[in-house]
């Protein structure tokens, strides 16, 4: 039973409006307007996370880690990359149109498929209830959208913020799955990715500086 404390319709708002921005993340072509999503989904979450907290205190203070490095952290990082430079996405692997329609299946099959068979990923009675099956096709959704952009962009800034939505779809599942438990909150902060990202952008500076370009595909000319 969901405890009364909790705003279900608030989190199944923020939850499918994730969708929103996964696909805005993946798909526009300026990189200013890409980081610009993917802060607006950082905001989503952090939003979530503070409508579980009533259930779990906790995870204020993973909404409190999150608001530093998802929605300051990591957005600096990646705007100041990309400040100076032309934003323009490099060609990436499948055109814009494709690309599009693809986004789009994916995130109706993705939600289907989980919202339909969320019995098999997640065998418990909260599973079942109507906000944690919405959250947990959601989490996958974004994840698949994260996934897809990883695959399939040239550009080392786009592949940058697919990781980004790879971890908040992650982070989606683990407080839709355990939202009550305090090892939760704890499990979530340790993973925040935002070295990781600190780490690649600044690899990414170094492969400008030598190629003029931040696309993935000039890596194959680097020699020892």
């Amino acid at each position: 039973m969901i405890p009364g404390a909790m705003h279900t319709s608030l989190i199944e708002t923020l939850s499918l409006t994730l969708l929103i921005t996964s696909v805005a993340a993946v798909e526009m072509r300026r990189l200013k307007f890409s980081a610009v999503a993917y802060l607006c989904q950082a905001l989503l979450i952090v939003g979530l996370l503070l409508s579980f907290a009533p259930v779990n205190r906790a995870l204020y203070w993973w909404a409190a880690t999150a608001l530093v490095t998802k929605v300051i952290l990591t957005p600096w990082f990646l705007f100041r990359s990309i400040r100076g430079v032309d934003d323009r996405e490099l060609k990436p692997v499948i055109g814009f149109g494709p690309s599009a329609i693809i986004a789009a299946l994916l995130m109706l099959s993705f939600f289907r498929l989980t919202h339909g068979r969320v019995a098999l990923l997640a065998p418990t009675e909260l599973g079942q209830l109507g906000v944690f099956r919405t959250n947990l096709a959601v989490a996958s959704t974004v994840f698949a959208l994260g996934l897809y952009a990883v695959l399939t962009r040239r550009d080392a800034i786009k592949t940058v913020i697919g990781l980004c939505l790879l971890e908040n779809g992650v982070h989606l599942s683990l407080v839709s799955l355990a939202p009550g438990l305090p090892e939760t909150a704890l499990f979530g902060m340790a993973t925040e990715v935002v070295v990781t990202v600190f780490l690649l952008l600044y690899v990414i500076g170094g492969v400008r500086q030598a190629f003029g370009s931040t696309d993935t595909f000039r890596l194959r000319e680097l020699r020892w």
